[in-house]
């Protein structure tokens, strides 16, 4: 009786500290760790949610930068924090849904080992080649494909990216090849293609839109669901004859794994509070990026859809991270 009386104690205890650490949180910096280099959409997302929470919660939020390994040390350092509010992920969709495909032994479970806060943000990926290419739409490329198998290069920030994966998918889907040219990281990738170096590649619209409107890169299709804001005049992969395949890229927010619900929701709430701001949602449209804002039921949904899209994108192709 006096063990039974013990531990009803302590559940009592823990979860009067639980609700309470819910109700002055946060009462020190909270740690925003990004696991990629600074510059990227992410680390953008990243520094705006930290700067915006900040003003709005009157504590310091710090960003910090884990890059390595497709975005799995940041996240691997994040699935073994302590699940107190006081650390929080701010990533891609990568670690989430595409690189525990491709690096077997990873020391996290993207579906297991974090509480899935909130989607933040999403823009398709555009197809972009230099100013000075022949091809002047998606069914130019497609007819290049077809007639010379393998030739065409595609630049990627990398094996299993986003943007490697996108054009992955499009030859899956249209019955062509490509010519993967993988670069570490994005800025490389686009710099070779601004030179012509390389003939194609999916970039994210955010990354690419400067050159896009400086006349440098020229747009043939954008690949979401439908045209981007900030390029009104590029058609869907459905408009130009690609059917059955859209794909967005998107950040998002993930704490360790064990929030209490209380702390859970009041993070959600501060989150979503912050992609409300006027002026964040302004410059993130500005760079078509479309505030999304769901719920982490929503999120943890479309997680595991995500999760099994990519794999058998991965499997199909018989990709890996080398």
């Amino acid at each position: 009786m006096r063990k039974k009386i013990a531990a009803l104690l302590t559940a009592a205890t823990l979860a009067f500290a639980a609700s309470a650490g819910a109700q002055d949180w946060p009462r020190k910096a909270v740690t925003i760790v990004v696991p990629f280099p600074a510059g990227g959409a992410t680390d953008m997302l990243g520094r705006a949610l930290a700067t915006t929470m900040q003003l709005q919660l009157g504590k310091p939020f710090v960003v910090e930068n884990r890059a390595g390994a497709g975005g799995t040390v940041g996240a691997a350092q994040v699935a073994r924090a302590p699940a107190d509010g006081y650390t929080l992920l701010v990533t891609s969709l990568a670690p989430l849904a595409i690189t525990p495909h491709l690096i077997k032994n990873l020391s996290f479970d993207p579906r297991r080992d974090f509480d899935l806060l909130t989607v933040a943000v999403e823009a398709p990926n555009v197809l972009v080649v230099p100013a000075s290419s022949p091809h002047k739409s998606l069914a130019d490329v497609i007819a290049y494909e077809k007639a010379h198998p393998g030739r065409m290069t595609f630049a990627s920030s990398g094996s299993g990216a986003s943007d490697h994966l996108t054009a992955e998918l499009m030859w899956q889907q249209s019955g062509t090849t490509g010519l993967h040219v993988p670069y570490k990281g994005g800025a490389p990738a686009i710099a070779d293609l601004l030179g012509g170096q390389v003939d194609a590649s999916f970039q994210n619209v955010n990354a690419v839109l400067p050159h896009i409107k400086a006349g440098k890169l020229r747009a043939l299709v954008v690949t979401g669901t439908k045209r981007s804001s900030v390029l009104p005049d590029v058609p869907t992969l459905a408009e130009s004859g690609v059917t059955n395949l859209s794909v967005t890229s998107w950040q998002a927010v993930a704490a360790p794994k064990g929030l209490p619900p209380e702390l859970r929701r009041k993070i959600h709430a501060a989150l979503i509070a912050a992609l409300g701001d006027r002026e964040l949602r302004q410059r993130f449209a500005a760079l078509g990026l479309e505030v999304v804002g769901n719920t982490p039921e929503q999120f943890v949904a479309y997680q595991q859809a995500e999760y099994t899209r990519w794999k058998k994108v991965i499997d199909t192709g018989n990709i890996t991270a080398d």
